[in-house]
């Protein structure tokens, strides 16, 4: 089963790692984006095997705030939140 983790740390700042599970090899995309709902990075996109996986997000370039992460894999999506403190 797919897996989405809470980021840590959070609240974070400038970075953070966001680890996910995949049951088998699958083609990912891991986004993420702001209260209005725009997409202010792309961290994974492409074929990734199964198993865990950490990605690191680097969110120097933003303003504080919320913003959520998105993982989609196939017919499965999760979302989750996160804080940046700058």
């Amino acid at each position: 089963e797919l897996n989405l983790e809470q980021n840590y740390p959070n609240p974070f700042n400038p970075t953070t790692t966001i680890r996910y599970g995949l049951p088998a090899r699958s083609h990912v995309t891991l986004s993420i984006f702001n209260t209005l709902g725009q997409q202010v990075a792309v961290l994974q996109n492409g074929e990734q095997e199964a198993g865990y996986h950490d990605v690191q997000f680097d969110a120097r370039s933003l303003p504080s705030g919320v913003y959520f992460y998105r993982l989609r894999s196939g017919n499965y999506s999760e979302t989750k939140k996160l804080l940046l403190v700058q």
